[in-house]
């Protein structure tokens, strides 16, 4: 199963985060299938590719509860359910 969570990165005390997708089973700062964004907890900022990640999410890709809010902060969820072309 393939998961989108946080991948730790950064100095002691000082950590920023990757989203990416990787398989479940993988470690938790293994090599990543994909990296689809960045997570900055000290300033809450975020960068996200959200063709990337609508791209997984639609392939059955599973975010971790994490994840899950920031997308939702972020309103990617909202561009999934919505029609690639509105005519």
């Amino acid at each position: 199963m393939i998961k989108l969570r946080l991948k730790r990165y950064g100095k002691k005390r000082e950590a920023s985060y990757r989203i990416v997708a990787m398989n479940s089973s993988a470690r938790r700062d293994g090599r990543p299938l994909e990296e689809l964004g960045f997570y900055n907890p000290r300033t809450d900022e975020t960068n996200l590719d959200v063709p990337g990640l609508l791209k997984r999410l639609q392939q059955g890709a599973q975010p971790t509860d994490t994840v899950r809010r920031i997308l939702e902060k972020a309103n990617v969820f909202e561009q999934l359910s919505a029609p690639a072309n509105p005519e």
